[in-house]
This record gives C-alpha cells, structure tokens and sequence, in this order.
C-alpha cells in the first residue's frame, strides 16, 4: 500500500491510495471516522445564583436556554488533541478520577447583553499551555445573553472516539473513488462526435487542443459514463481502477490534516496486528467450539394426482 500526497492543507488532505483494495479503502476511511482518539467536553458543571464577570458587572446566572442544550454544544465544540500529553480515562494512573493526565479543564464566565462564543472558553491550564489548548474556531455561538444574565461554568474535555459519540469525530467528509482510466482513441480524436464529449462531460475532463480531444483533467471525473455514451462506435473509454483510490477529507481543527492520516494509519495498523495475533492464538485446542455439521433434509415429494370419483 502506498500515498501519494496531492494536497496536505492544515484542516483538509487529498491523496492516492495505490497498490491496496477496496476492502483496505474502506478500513481507512472508517478508521477516519470513527478511531480516531479526540479530546471533547464531556462534563459542564453550571454556578447558580448571583455573580461578577471579569468586568465587576453583578448578574444573574441564567440563560434563554436550558443547560442541557448550552452542554451539548459545548461538547461539539473541537476541543485541540495531543496524543503525547493525553490518555484516555480508563488507561490513566488515576482510575478515571480525572488528573491533567486525562482531562482539560475549561473555564467560562460571561454576562450580558453579549452572545457567548467559544472563543470564551479559556483553558484551565499553565500559561505556556494556554495558546496551545484554547478552542481555535473562537466564533461558534453558544447562547445569546440580555441584561441581567450571565453564565458561568467549567467544562472538562476527556479523550473518546467517535465510536461512542459524535463529537469525538475528528474527520468528517471522508470519502474516495476508484481512481479514473480514461483513454481517448488516437484514430477517432478528431471526430465530431468525440470533440463534442469536452462540453458533454460535466467535470470539464478534456479540452480540444489542435482539433483532436485530449484528457486534461483525468483526477476530476466521476466515471459518470456521459462521454462514453455520447461517443458511437467507440473512440473513448472508461474505466475505474480498482487498486487505487482518490481519497479526500477534512478535519474539525482537533487535529492537523497529516496528523489524522498518521494517526489513522497507526490505529489501523495496530489493529490488524491485533487481528493477526489473536488468529495464531487459535490452536486445535481452542476453546472455540466447532461448527455443527450442516445436514441436508430430504426434498418434500411432490404430491402425486388426486384419485379420481368413481
């Protein structure tokens, strides 16, 4: 299996995957959407009663809006990951108490009349650290505040996967074709009906140089087969390798572009080697049980004619 790097952005990748199968395809791109480890708030704790924002403004603390909605969007707010500084609950030294191992604390304090955003959100965390964790999309809406109100909570981010809830999703529009073959006849290149395929193909594949169609833009088709069917008795033909695969996806800023595709191809990896050791691991004393073997019922005979009245 090897990449081929078309387009490495910070938040978005367009790459080949060649010499692999559509099963192996798709074992990446689930893995983009669903393994991927991704630090998210999990737990809002919400101060009642009166309070003081960092302006000496007194308030109220409450809002239009119930806690539990201000707490599910506070969850899907992409909250920066570091695999190196962080484990999930369950591993960590603390039995899922909650340490600076596994956990980042954020704090929010705000009154009205103002809408809160999540850049509002400030990490709870050394001052070195606190560029490097605070919400980089600063300008999602979380509640729209009169006079008189305010918010104020601490949230904690653990790490999950978007096996157990979306936002641990790191990577969303993932998705990739069969890379497409597309040859035109050098004989028939020059024919009208094939020079008319540069305005019947809605991706703009070719283009018409010195009379003759040529391919400019092979990557760009869909295989939607609108130029073959144009073009009678041949001429030009289509087809989808299935060995490489056209992938693209983009990240929700948690993590970079590079370090989803490396990260998913670790989890992968590990998780064939995991595959591969627990199939060695089965001998002929198994534990496992063996099939029951599959008996064959006899065909029901078909009834023979009814007798005749007498």
């Amino acid at each position: 299996m090897d990449i081929e790097i078309i387009e490495m952005a910070e938040r978005k990748a367009k790459f080949i995957l060649r010499n692999s199968s559509p099963a192996m395809a798709n074992a990446l791109r689930r893995t983009l959407l669903s393994d991927l480890p991704k630090m998210a708030i999990h737990k809002v704790d919400f101060y009642l009663g009166p309070l003081t924002d960092d302006n000496g403004r007194e308030c109220e603390s409450s809002t239009p809006l119930f806690d539990e909605i201000i707490a599910h969007r506070l969850g899907m707010i992409p909250v920066p990951t570091d695999l190196d500084l962080f484990v999930p609950q369950e591993e960590c030294t603390c039995g899922g108490a909650g340490c600076p191992s596994c956990t980042i604390e954020y704090f929010l304090n705000k009154s009205g009349p103002c809408t809160v955003y999540s850049g509002d959100l400030l990490p709870m965390v050394s001052p070195e650290l606190s560029e490097k964790f605070k919400v980089k999309d600063e300008f999602i809406p979380i509640v729209e505040l009169i006079n008189d109100q305010g918010v104020n909570i601490t949230a904690t981010a653990v790490m999950g996967t978007a096996r157990k809830h979306v936002k641990w999703q790191v990577c969303n529009g993932v998705g990739y074709k069969y890379m497409p073959e597309v040859r035109v006849d050098p004989q028939a290149a020059s024919r009208d009906d094939v020079l008319e395929c540069r305005d019947v193909c809605p991706k703009n594949v070719f283009d018409v140089k010195d009379g003759r169609l040529v391919v400019v833009d092979e990557m760009a088709c869909d295989l939607c087969r609108a130029c073959v069917e144009h073009v009678k008795d041949g001429g030009l033909s289509m087809s989808g390798d299935d060995t490489s695969f056209l992938f693209k996806f983009e990240t929700d800023g948690s993590y970079t572009a590079q370090q989803a595709l490396d990260e998913a191809l670790k989890v992968l990896r590990e998780e064939a080697e995991e595959f591969v050791s627990q199939i060695e691991n089965i001998g002929p004393e198994s534990d496992l049980e063996p099939a029951p073997p599959v008996v064959e019922e006899p065909a029901d005979e078909e009834p023979g004619p009814e007798p005749e009245d007498l």
